[in-house]
């Protein structure tokens, strides 16, 4: 596994970063989201490294190097893919909200505040990593929270891109053209990825939890 993130997992998130920032100015404020969710997985990439040394060395300091940086992809990648949802949610179901916060300024606020949180409970995850139980319902609320709201805006916007806009009528057969339909389609495998992703890992710590519990 610490073989793949670094095979395939940190080159394929480089070369999207580098696409992130060579690209158009425009496209860097709608992608800003995802620009800082790259450099999570690269840095979560990285860490593969000391995964290696402390199955070799099992040294304690490596071992909580490795805690903290398991926050990156338990927190830092739901984070910040509700990020994007949430934008996306705003965008569809409320444009005028989305278009007066539509300015990069108020995604780098949220992006800041997103990495104050992923490194305090990074740093979190380090310090209860020494108890197995504090660790998993830690994580349970947490992948719980994150899958909720991402649920939540996903099958929104699914279902405002179903309803015809105005003028639209029943023009296009579904009530949906072609731009909504290639939206419909994006957002649908997204949420499928997102519900085998996270899904059984939270089903799974809530047997454990329950087991745990009796």
């Amino acid at each position: 596994m610490y073989s793949i993130n670094i095979i395939l997992g940190l080159p394929t998130n480089v070369y999207i970063l580098w696409l992130m920032v060579t690209g158009a100015v425009g496209t860097m404020a709608s992608d800003f989201f995802a620009l800082n969710l790259t450099v999570c997985e690269i840095l979560y990439c990285l860490s593969a490294v000391l995964n290696y040394l402390n199955d070799y060395l099992f040294n304690d300091t490596l071992g909580v190097g490795v805690a903290f940086f398991m926050g990156f992809i338990s927190i830092g990648r739901p984070l910040f893919q509700c990020c994007i949802c949430v934008e996306r949610y705003l965008a569809v179901v409320h444009p005028v909200t989305f278009l007066k916060y539509k300015p990069l300024r108020y995604r780098v606020g949220c992006s800041c505040l997103c990495w104050m949180v992923v490194l305090g409970f990074s740093m979190l995850i380090a310090l209860v990593s020494t108890v197995l139980s504090n660790m998993i319902i830690f994580l349970l609320l947490n992948l719980s929270l994150w899958f909720s709201i991402q649920l939540f805006c996903c099958l929104t916007v699914l279902w405002a891109l179903k309803r015809p806009g105005p003028g639209e009528g029943e023009r296009e057969g579904e009530g949906m053209n072609k731009i909504k339909l290639r939206a419909f389609r994006i957002i649908s495998v997204i949420m499928v990825s997102m519900i085998v992703s996270y899904l059984p890992l939270v089903l799974l710590l809530w047997v454990t939890v329950s087991c745990d519990s009796g």
